[in-house]
């Protein structure tokens, strides 16, 4: 099964697309893994450089690299911050442009799910109002586009253990200090 095109593009000799391709173009822009993660942890809040390394398990020059090329594509934007008594820094946010690439990531989560999964995928993406499960389809119907702070992402009910016990032993860590009173702090946690 394939795409059809007009008549005067059947003939695909005389016309090689090259560089042309926009396909080709966003590969060469997301042309690592690590720079695709990024986009990901974007996307699931995570805005500084020492999380985006802990969270992808990639290595800082790694991450640096990507965030240097979403940066130069205006894909994520730098924004300062500072904490007391340290230097300046920057967190990096999604442009309108990296907003846009919302569709592509779960486009290719849905489709990882589907074929590369065992069972279960461990998330799934929801409008946040209605619990209705977020899909990406291609239609010639126009439809609303859910925007990313909409949506919810949430563990299945059917997910491989590990990933259970992570969540539901962070919960408890944090349910637990947060009933902790401000007199009982650890050792070293001020």
């Amino acid at each position: 099964m394939a795409m059809n095109f007009e008549e005067r593009l059947r003939d695909r000799d005389p016309w090689p697309i090259g560089d042309e391709c926009s396909a080709g173009r966003v590969l060469d822009l997301l042309s690592t893994k690590t720079a695709f993660l990024v986009i990901r942890e974007c996307f699931y809040g995570t805005t500084r450089f020492d999380d985006f390394v802990a969270r992808i398990g990639a290595s800082a020059p790694a991450v640096s690299r990507a965030l240097a090329q979403l940066k130069a594509a205006q894909i994520v934007a730098p924004v300062p911050y500072q904490k007391p008594g340290s230097r300046a820094r920057d967190e990096y946010r999604l442009t309108k442009a990296g907003e846009e690439l919302l569709p592509v990531l779960l486009s290719l989560m849905q489709w990882g799910d589907a074929h590369l999964q065992e069972g279960r995928p461990p998330l799934s993406f929801v409008e946040a109002d209605t619990g209705r499960p977020v899909r990406v389809r291609v239609s010639a119907d126009p439809a609303p586009q859910t925007p990313s702070d909409d949506i919810e992402i949430r563990l299945h009910p059917a997910c491989r253990a590990p990933l259970a016990a992570a969540v539901g032993g962070t919960r408890e860590r944090h349910d637990s200090e947060s009933r902790r009173s401000p007199d009982h702090a650890e050792p070293g946690s001020e």
